[in-house]
């Protein structure tokens, strides 16, 4: 199950402090904008509720984080979309990082999954404008809830001799609840473990906790033998959220949302810097 840790305000706010003095030196040096927690809170002054409504908000997010309309691409296949946005690096190796943008019908998916979309976006207003060796694939998901739609159509669709330019996917779902976690049920053990040594040595709270029998987007890529991760930030009361119209803005702690973005941040930043396979 999630973990019980709870995001207390003294805590937290000595954790932001320091997290705010500790950014990586690739981001340091380079013209970026690390978000604030308070950047991560007006996000979620409005949420769209419609399933209808998300794709045209992402694409909206996206280009208010600074991306190109040009950029922003949506791959239609028969029966999904997603969105894409490709981040060119010096190589064709590749970075994806990933989170499903659809939702049930019951509630705002606000924890499940806008937090997803809003720490992926706010990842790549940090780091559009810093130079890479990898490739950054940052996708929005489509249909994750009926079986991981999006997901299973975008690693079907890669030739089989690309694959091993996929060094490692990033999969965040679900935030906003509770420190960082990884799905170790949905994730490939190497990358789980890589995920918690750095956020030990970020000093960020985290934990392992397995989801039930639940999936993820992760998990269209590890069966493809991608290295893959998810990252969620739930806790114990999940089950009276996700999936329920409880899932609404109100919700979201966004303490969680920007540990998530943190800790997904340091993530790319050293798996740029580390050899494609390490992780395999």
């Amino acid at each position: 199950m999630p973990h019980r840790s709870r995001l207390h305000a003294p805590v937290f706010l000595a954790l932001v402090l320091s997290l705010a003095a500790s950014v990586p030196v690739a981001v340091r040096s380079a013209p970026a904008k690390v978000s604030t927690l308070e950047d991560i809170q007006k996000e979620f002054a409005t949420v769209p509720c419609e399933d209808k409504e998300r794709l045209a908000a992402v694409k909206a997010l996206y280009e208010k984080a600074g991306a190109p309309a040009a950029d922003i691409k949506i791959e239609q296949f028969d029966n999904v979309e997603n969105l894409v946005l490709v981040k060119p690096g010096a190589s064709a190796e590749k970075i994806v990082i990933g989170a499903h943008y659809d939702k049930v019908a019951d509630g705002c998916g606000a924890v499940d999954n806008w937090t997803g979309q809003v720490a992926l976006t706010q990842l790549y207003q940090t780091l559009r404008d810093i130079p890479f060796k990898k490739t950054l694939v940052f996708v929005a998901f489509g249909r994750e809830e009926k079986g991981l739609v999006g997901s299973r159509a975008m690693t079907k669709a890669i030739p089989e001799e690309q694959l091993p330019e996929y060094c490692a996917m990033i999969n965040i779902d679900s935030l906003g609840m509770g420190p960082p976690q990884v799905a170790d049920n949905m994730s490939s053990k190497p990358l789980a473990k890589f995920t918690g040594e750095l956020a030990k040595e970020m000093e960020i709270p985290f934990a392992h906790a397995s989801i039930g029998r639940a999936n993820s987007d992760s998990s269209s890529f590890v069966a493809k033998q991608i290295p893959a991760v998810t990252i969620h930030g739930l806790n114990n009361n999940w089950q009276r959220v996700l999936h329920s119209g409880n899932d609404q803005p109100a919700k979201v702690n966004a303490a969680s949302v920007y540990l998530g973005y943190r800790l997904a941040l340091g993530m790319i930043v050293r798996l740029d810097q580390a050899a494609c396979n390490a992780y395999r």
